[in-house]
């Protein structure tokens, strides 16, 4: 994949060599939203390519689809740096695109739409009407605290906890195991596959298009995983059963004070393994990096997925934005 010249900026193309760059950047950007990792931005790229360019001293991040630019990412980097970086970044999508329709910037994190606005309008807030721009609220991260859900203590988690205990109760024999590609990476697959054909089984059928439409990407995420997980930095956990990998998880760190889970997957059939394994995972990556706060990403839109990450009682809800110019 070469490189993208629109104008005077040379966009580079956004694969594994990226990371060394993109994480000198990202330092500089304190936030416990899960989109501000490289490893969450590889792994989910799959309905475009990617490419990226050093703008105003940020890391400015663009997904190419259809020859139409838009940002996955706001500009990462120094706060001081990042609204400039998003005009340019703006105006760099407009000379590309057929239509200004198609140039817009995701998953843009709450603290830095409120210094955009500031810097556009003073005074103004999220939700007030902008002269040159809509900003609109999408999905929110869900962010818990990580001994919450090593302890699960109180009535709220009574359930979590009865899993847990029927899990270990009936399968006495599972084993935790650290997640090693070579010898867990084609169990990880098979799990996979069964993961889809049976959440197809229990699908809402006004979920099932979105659904359909997002196997690719998690086929394509846990296959990438699998092939650059130590050159992504990565932790994971894996729970085998009987010889069958019954469940895994992969997370990282996203700040000092916050780690992720990126993907978890668990064979429904075993009642409890969802709830163990997250568990015994949270555990580790609080050991592991020392971390207080645990981000288990968005629902998707899914109301499923939503109401089991409210079900663990997240300390926090991180709402996440896009900005579109108005014509």
């Amino acid at each position: 994949m070469g490189t993208l010249h629109i104008g005077e900026y040379e966009l580079m193309p956004f694969d594994i060599s990226a990371k060394a760059v993109m994480d000198k950047y990202l330092a500089q950007l304190d936030l416990d939203t899960s989109d501000y990792t490289f490893a969450a931005n590889y792994l989910w790229l799959s309905n475009g390519t990617g490419f990226y360019s050093i703008i105003n001293e940020t890391f400015c991040f663009f997904l190419l689809t259809s020859g139409e630019l838009s940002m996955l990412l706001p500009p990462v980097g120094k706060k001081a740096n990042v609204i400039d970086a998003m005009l340019v970044c703006f105006q760099l999508m407009d000379d590309n695109n057929s239509s200004p329709f198609y140039s817009k910037i995701e998953y843009v994190d709450e603290i830095l739409v409120s210094d955009f606005i500031n810097n556009l309008e003073d005074g103004a807030e999220i939700f007030d009407m902008l002269e040159e721009y809509i900003i609109e609220r999408k999905l929110v991260d869900y962010l818990y605290d990580a001994n919450d859900l090593i302890e699960l203590r109180g009535g709220s988690y009574s359930s979590k906890r009865n899993e847990i205990n029927k899990f270990m109760r009936i399968n006495p024999d599972h084993v935790l195991d650290t997640l090693d590609v070579e010898k867990h990476g084609a169990g990880i697959l098979n799990l996979v596959n069964k993961w889809i054909a049976d959440r197809m089984k229990y699908m809402p059928r006004e979920e099932a298009d979105a659904f359909l439409d997002g196997i690719y990407s998690e086929r394509i995420a846990v296959k990438r995983m699998l092939k650059d997980y130590k050159a992504l930095d990565l932790t994971g956990l894996v729970i085998t059963i009987n010889g069958e990998i019954k469940g895994f998880t992969v997370g990282e760190k996203v700040n000092s004070n916050t780690a992720s889970v990126i993907i978890e997957k668990t064979d429904f059939e075993i009642f409890g393994c969802a709830q163990y394994i997250f568990r015994e995972f949270v555990r580790i990556l609080a050991n592991d990096y020392n971390v207080t706060s645990i981000n288990v990403g968005d629902d998707m839109g899914f109301e499923n997925l939503k109401k089991v990450k409210l079900s663990y009682r997240p300390s926090k809800l991180l709402p996440k934005y896009t900005i579109y110019k108005r014509y």
